[in-house]
């Protein structure tokens, strides 16, 4: 065992006598070599053994450069110590012999790790890879590369720190010094296994910026109260937060074993930890794939659909919503979980909006399919267009998180184009209805409404109407064309909302008007981009 030098025996025989895995004492040791650590767990057992048998044979420590990247740390000791393996007389204490041969046996009859409580053990094997694969493969996800993460139980910590106090004793028992290293991460050590079986299973690259996540979540049962004594010694550490079911998250017993004493530590904890009789329970095998984003126009033509599901107090009040026609082809062809439509602004219920349609965007969550072409996205929209006579969309293709910003941006900074028809209780002229046309840049000022105070705070916003062109229809109608800064109520500013909008077109004219149709004519908002028929 090239990597491991003389220093490392005593901590190999401790470990092995304590129940300790092979691959977890490559951890103690600071083995960065993660080839190594690919080794059958019998070879490894092998080679620890003949370590064991040869290790006293050569006085010079063995150690090679391994050309692996190097590897994150924890570390479990602050202490004093002394350089690592060298005691006061500058020589390197040699461990009692006699026992190495049965340490090893001893420890091939362990079944299960008492510190990674099986992890770096039997779910390294093929046959676990080949489960993870199966269930990935029968999920039947589109991915190019895949990223991996494993959630261990939080006692593992506990574990780890106090085979690390154990064999500090047990050291200084022997009069061996302990070099205050740090030792390698479980998680680190089971990813450097773990990557090349997955990725030569499913035939793709591991990748860590992958948007495709195989998860295993792991769990233990049996030590699963093994934390608890923490929540006694640090209860600061351990605090009830939303969506955690316990309080015992692997970061607050991190953080508990940071400021927990060592002498109250060895007080609630056997040091070094015992052997489990059983070994980790594999909870979850879980896939997901990062959201994809859908974006496009749409007009609305008719006057009885909300942009929205319309429920209220739990009742709903009609049957469709735009969101929902343009919404159930995208799932159906992306295969997702669940979706979240936006919209660059939004119309009433009774209001239609024509022109180029309002931008809107789609995020699918955790869909199956992730790849379309163009002419695939042209086919999907003409299906949705095809499906029903109210609404039509244009422009719809594949965007990125960060490019629907510059929808967002649009609701408050851009213009709107609106068509309203108007009526009124006194009757009108041409003439009287001539000097609008002349307004420009007129400024109001709109208290909330009332119909949308029970979802709006209350406050007066000051909005602008660049432009107004009347067109006259009889004594009581006329059509009223404004360009408008995004986020005019519109509506308000025809009847005046109670007095809460000032000015209005009733103020303005000198009498009462109300308004019977409203269409918005244009979004002037230039995203997504145009795309040729």
């Amino acid at each position: 065992m090239s990597s491991l030098a003389e220093k490392d025996r005593p901590i190999v025989q401790l470990l092995l006598n304590a129940g300790t895995c092979p691959r977890c004492i490559l951890r103690f040791c600071c083995v960065g070599s993660q080839m190594l650590y690919r080794h059958p767990h019998k070879d490894l057992m092998k080679d620890l053994e003949e370590f064991l048998k040869n290790s006293g044979e050569k006085e010079d420590p063995v150690c090679v450069d391994v050309a692996d990247p190097p590897c994150k740390r924890i570390r479990l000791e602050h202490g004093d110590e002394g350089a690592g393996g060298v005691n006061h007389n500058g020589a390197i204490p040699q461990a009692p012999k006699a026992d190495s041969g049965n340490a090893a046996a001893k420890s091939s009859a362990v079944k299960v790790c008492n510190v990674c409580l099986g992890i770096l053990q039997e779910f390294c094997e093929a046959d676990f890879v080949k489960k993870v694969c199966q269930k990935v493969n029968s999920a039947d996800y589109q991915f190019t590369s895949f990223v991996f993460s494993v959630s261990l139980p939080p006692q593992l910590s506990v574990r780890e720190r106090a085979a690390w106090l154990g064999l500090k004793q047990e050291m200084r028992n022997l009069g061996l010094p302990l070099a205050k290293d740090d030792i390698v991460q479980l998680k680190e050590a089971y990813k450097w296994i773990i990557h090349p079986q997955l990725s030569e299973e499913l035939g793709v690259p591991a990748d860590g910026k992958s948007l495709f996540e195989v998860s295993v979540v792991f769990a233990h049962p049996e030590t699963d109260e093994e934390c608890h004594f923490l929540a006694t010694a640090c209860p600061d550490c351990f605090k009830p937060a939303k969506n955690k079911q316990s309080v015992f998250t692997r970061m607050a017993v991190i953080k508990a074993l940071e400021k927990i004493k060592e002498e109250d530590f060895l007080k609630h904890f056997p040091c070094p930890p015992s052997s489990p009789k059983k070994l980790c329970d594999a909870l979850e095998i879980q896939c997901n794939n990062g959201a994809i984003f859908v974006a496009g126009r749409y007009n609305k033509y008719s006057r009885n659909l909300p942009q929205t599901p319309w429920i209220i107090d739990g009742e709903r009040k009609l049957e469709s919503s735009v969101e929902e026609l343009i919404s159930e082809h995208l799932m159906a062809e992306f295969k997702a979980d669940s979706f979240n439509f936006s919209s660059s602004g939004r119309e009433d219920v009774d209001v239609r909006t024509l022109g180029n349609g309002r931008p809107f965007a789609i995020e699918l969550v955790n869909p199956r399919r992730i790849r379309f072409t163009a002419e695939e996205m042209k086919r999907l929209q003409q299906a949705i267009n095809d499906s029903s006579d109210k609404i039509q969309v244009r422009d719809l293709q594949l965007v990125t998180r960060s490019a629907i910003g510059r929808m967002k941006e649009g609701e408050e900074e851009k213009t709107k184009t609106y068509s309203a028809l108007i009526w009124t209780d006194k009757a009108i002229q041409r003439e009287d209805i001539a000097f609008l046309d002349g307004i420009k840049e007129l400024k109001l000022d709109q208290k909330t409404p009332l119909r949308v105070l029970h979802r709006r705070p209350l406050a007066v916003r000051s909005r602008l109407i660049h432009t107004m062109r009347a067109e006259y229809i009889d004594e009581h109608h006329f059509r009223l064309h404004l360009k408008t800064q995004a986020g005019t109520y519109i509506k308000e500013f025809v009847h005046g909302d109670f007095g809460r909008t000032k000015p209005n077109i009733g103020s303005l004219l000198n009498r009462t008007a109300d308004i019977l149709e409203l269409d918005v004519e244009s979004v002037d908002v230039d995203w997504p981009p145009t795309l040729a028929d």
